[in-house]
């Protein structure tokens, strides 16, 4: 057992935990911390030459709360040293260690984006969650949102990132990547996201979003159509599947003083309640998570933060729940 310091006893007497000090302890229950760790020690530096290397669960729990908190390198370093909270789950003493600095950081994140831990951490969270039970098939809903980039072009090249693109969404241009992501119907997690420039169409990646089997698709008034930019679908199961899309409101035409049951506006409302599910994790990362705005030149670095925040969405959505001890027996 760990040797109590001054500080743990000073915060032992609290009043009551910050709301901080609970998100981490929650997460820190039910994070499969041997699986995830055993994902990356196969492509960790061993540390026969050079400066040992610090421990993979250390930079691991360091590179969650920097992704949590929406933090730079040097930004979640200060952290560290300043929040009780945060170092009770990173599990340093001062008295035997440092926090790892910023350009250690910077090189295991470098080292996930090349070996695509991100997908492999999603696909767990995702493989768990239904090994528990807690995922229903059957039924999928697909959205995409808009995640802006700089685009300014004072930079060393002189030009924008190349892989970001513009677009028009009402009357206001947005310049970055979108997010795709295909959500179950039946409990709201999400089981698979895709990332492409702002200028890609929704209905482009709804085929990509889909389980084999699915039997019901709902989405906005973006997904119109979904059926004919389908090209990777047989027609057999074109023909079964159900697309239960929502139509643009202008399109409903209803006199006004008309006084029975409005059935078209009812139909839009029952879709609408199933649909709004795909919100929720797009609200856990732009806004509890604070992943607004690209951090990363590039797609693919910026979809490994995205499969990871993702995954903790879903195990954030699970805690909410209240099926922690579910998914730790799955």
């Amino acid at each position: 057992m760990k040797q109590q310091t001054l500080s743990d006893i000073e915060y032992s007497n609290r009043k009551r935990k910050t709301k901080r000090e609970e998100f981490l302890e929650s997460m820190d229950r039910i994070i499969p911390w041997d699986h995830w760790i055993n994902l990356i020690r196969e492509h960790y530096p061993s540390g026969k030459r050079g400066r040992p290397p610090r421990g993979i669960e250390t930079m691991l729990r360091m590179y969650l709360m920097q992704n949590w908190f929406n933090l730079s390198d040097v930004g979640i370093e200060d952290a560290i040293y300043d929040s009780y909270a945060m170092r009770t789950f990173m599990h340093i003493d001062f008295f035997a260690e440092q926090v790892p600095d910023a350009t250690t950081l910077l090189k295991f994140r470098h080292l996930l984006e090349e070996h695509k831990i991100g997908e492999q951490i999603f696909a767990d969270v995702k493989n768990r969650l239904d090994k528990a039970g807690l995922i229903m098939h059957g039924g999928t809903i697909v959205d995409a949102t808009i995640i802006a980039a700089p685009s300014s072009t004072k930079n060393k090249d002189g030009k924008r990132d190349g892989e970001m693109h513009q677009t028009k969404k009402g009357n206001q241009w947005y310049f970055g990547m979108k997010v795709h992501s295909g959500v179950d119907a039946g409990s709201g997690y999400v089981h698979t996201i895709t990332g492409t420039a702002a200028s890609v169409h929704d209905v482009n990646e709804a085929e990509h979003l889909l389980r084999e089997d699915d039997e019901v698709m709902y989405g906005d008034s973006g997904y119109l159509n979904a059926a004919k930019h389908m090209g990777s679908i047989d027609e057999e199961r074109l023909s079964s599947m159900e697309f239960r899309i929502n139509v643009r409101p202008s399109s409903i035409k209803m006199p006004k003083e008309y006084d029975g049951i409005r059935w078209d506006e009812e139909i839009e409302n029952r879709k609408s309640s199933t649909r709004c599910k795909v919100e929720h994790p797009f609200l856990i990362v732009k806004r509890q998570f604070g992943y607004c705005k690209a951090a990363y030149k590039g797609l693919a670095k910026n979809m490994n933060r995205f499969n990871v925040l993702f995954a903790c969405a879903n195990l954030l959505m699970c805690i909410r729940a209240g099926r922690t001890e579910a998914f730790c027996m799955g």
